[in-house]
């Protein structure tokens, strides 16, 4: 099973979509399991709750300073992972990926997911 099908199954079991990103990397992360959870426990339903930014790119860019800092702002790549996950998913707002901004889901959660964890993987092989 690659990444991304780990990751939609760890959300159809109970984990939210931060949490499924996250757990997902949970070998290179050095990070136990319990404290991933906490990590993403905030970020169900997106930042806000549905209010703002997708959880699952949330973790990304968690997973993208976890993996990539180097005592500096990671500002740029940030930004980078960002467009990136709006131009695969059209938009970053969770309200606006389920519909509920708008009125037409643009992206349903397990390919929020699926494009977060895609995007980590491509940074990751960089």
């Amino acid at each position: 099973m690659n990444r991304q099908e780990k990751a939609v199954e760890l959300k159809h079991t109970g984990f939210n979509c931060a949490q499924a990103v996250l757990m997902t990397f949970e070998d290179i992360l050095e990070l136990d399991e319990l404290t991933l959870k906490k990590l993403g426990a905030g970020f169900g339903c997106g930042m806000g709750a549905f209010d703002a930014t997708c959880g699952a790119l949330c973790a990304a860019q968690m997973i993208q300073g976890l993996t990539g800092f180097s005592g500096r702002p990671m500002l740029a790549e940030a930004k980078l992972l960002h467009s990136d996950f709006k131009r695969e998913c059209g938009s970053a707002d969770c309200g606006e990926l389920k519909g509920l901004k708008g009125g037409r889901m643009l992206c349903a959660c397990d390919d929020c997911i699926k494009n977060a964890v895609r995007l980590v993987e491509e940074r990751l092989e960089e």
